[in-house]
Parts: C-alpha cells; sequence; structure tokens
C-alpha cells in the first residue's frame, strides 16, 4: 500500500471513529433514560396501566418529599407526609405548588425512591411529573400521583426487608416552555 493509500485509510478510520463518538454520545441520554426506567436504576420508578390482582397482607410507608430548584419561585410540597400501604393496592397521593412569583412559568418534575433498590417494584399509573405543569403567578394547584407497590418487591431478598419508601419530586423550571410562553403573552399584548 503506498503512502496516499495508509494515510487516506487512516483519516477514514479517524473519520468513522469520531462518527461513532458522536452517535453514542446523542445516543447516551436516552439509553441511560430507558435503561433506568428498565432496571428501577437510582430509584427510578416504573410506570404501569394497572394494579397487580394480587395484595399482600404486609403493610408499607410511604413517604413524600418534595423540592424545588433554587430559580423557581413556586411553593411545592405534599399534602400528606405517608401513607401505609398494602403492596399491590392502588393509592392516591396529593402534592400542591404555588406560583410565588409575577410571572407565569412552566415547570417539570424529575423524581425518584429511595431506597433505590426499589424503584424497580414502585408503580406509577398517573403522575403530574408526566407533563409539564404551567402556573400564573398566584396560581395554586394540587396535583395527584396514583401509584402502588408491587407485592413482588416482599419476595425478592433483595428487598424483602424494606417497609419504608420515600417518593421525592423536585420541580425545575422548562426555560424553554416557560420562554416560548413570555413569547406568545409578549406578542398577545403588542398586537
Amino acid at each position: 500500500m503506498n503512502r496516499e493509500a495508509r494515510i487516506r485509510s487512516t483519516a477514514l478510520a479517524a473519520v468513522a471513529v469520531i462518527a461513532a463518538m458522536i452517535g453514542l454520545t446523542a445516543a447516551a441520554v436516552p439509553l441511560y433514560d430507558l435503561f433506568c426506567r428498565v432496571t428501577g436504576y437510582g430509584g427510578t420508578t416504573q410506570r404501569a396501566e394497572a394494579p397487580p390482582t394480587r395484595t399482600a397482607e404486609t403493610t408499607v410507608t410511604v413517604f413524600f418529599n418534595a423540592d424545588v430548584a433554587r430559580d423557581l419561585p413556586w411553593r411545592f410540597q405534599p399534602l400528606q407526609r405517608r401513607l401505609e400501604v398494602r403492596p399491590g393496592e392502588q393509592h392516591l397521593a396529593f402534592y400542591a405548588a404555588e406560583n410565588r412569583g409575577s410571572e407565569p412559568v412552566v415547570g417539570t418534575a424529575t423524581f425518584n425512591v429511595t431506597p433505590h433498590k426499589v424503584g424497580i417494584y414502585f408503580h406509577k399509573l398517573a403522575c403530574f411529573c408526566f407533563e409539564q405543569q404551567r402556573l400564573d403567578p398566584g396560581q395554586t394547584i394540587e396535583m395527584p400521583v396514583s401509584f402502588y407497590v408491587d407485592p413482588a418487591m416482599l419476595e425478592d431478598p433483595a428487598t424483602r426487608e424494606v417497609r419504608q419508601i420515600t417518593l421525592s419530586y423536585t420541580f425545575f423550571v422548562d426555560r424553554e416552555a416557560t420562554e416560548a410562553l413570555r413569547a406568545r403573552r409578549g406578542a398577545a399584548s403588542s398586537s
């Protein structure tokens, strides 16, 4: 192989490696999200369509936690601090949010459970965290979360001793949606 062919081959190999690295970088976030949802890694909860058909006799205490990012002018809190649940039973809990700022804001909630190892057994049927929440200045809303704890948690050697679970939410400003909202309001007020 002559020198030009080697240089061309090396350049093509370098371009292929760079393209592969860019592709892996672009796929990393969705693949990590999928991994967490499937395995419950990091306390990621599961989504479900319906509760299981069996219910355990043992009870588990579910605690509720709420946090707000520093730049979001909301008060956010659970309306109940804890619930005693029997794994397999569907339950409904509520959180409240109030926009204490002077502008409308769109927020998005992230969530997890602790201990992290039970994330795969904590299933949400419906949750405010699945969509953006828009609050006008001074507006207060109550937001439900419908969930169950899978009774299989009590049979898993890694989780069968767990009797307390904490469901945590943190609300963040959805900057893109908030800016779009403000732009629409500005355009409407100037016309």
